[in-house]
């Protein structure tokens, strides 16, 4: 049975649960989950302290839209590369490849919302724990549902 959420504010860099996701490049706050949408959608922040990003994978059922707060990021959709600053946003669809990498320009943060939520909070979960970005290991994403494709993006 699912329950109303109440509305709740989160101050920056705080994460929904109070806990600090380290995945090596930076620090990952949960702001909404999939439990609060009724498995709707995810809503995550990634600060970041050094340069790099995941490699190339797939989300075959969910589509995810990235936006830059802070920094400079290049994010590859498909056959696409965007060199984003504050206030750029990207769309990547389901099904589609696509990677993205913090290349610098002071603080970095970025916020993802990914829709629906699948597994992808375990996912990002998995990596705190690994305090890593992301495995070059086909079967780590295979058990979040995605697919591993390729290398990251280099941060130059």
């Amino acid at each position: 049975m699912f329950t109303e959420p109440a509305p709740f504010y989160l101050p920056r860099g705080h994460d929904r649960f109070n806990e600090q996701h380290d995945i090596g490049i930076g620090l990952l706050s949960f702001k909404v989950t999939g439990a609060e949408t009724q498995g709707g959608l995810l809503i995550a922040e990634l600060a970041h302290h050094t340069p790099g990003g995941p490699p190339l994978h797939v989300h075959p059922h969910q589509d995810e839209w990235f936006s830059v707060a802070e920094g400079h990021y290049r994010i590859a959709v498909g056959d696409e590369l965007f060199d984003l600053g504050p206030g750029d946003s990207v769309f990547g669809p389901r099904g589609v490849p696509h990677t993205w990498a913090y290349i610098g320009g002071g603080a970095g943060r970025m916020a993802f919302v990914i829709s629906p939520a699948g597994q992808m909070e375990d996912f990002l979960r998995a990596l705190g724990q690994a305090k890593q970005m992301a495995p070059q290991e086909p079967t780590f994403w295979q058990r979040y549902g995605l697919e591993l494709q390729g290398p990251p993006i280099l941060a130059d």
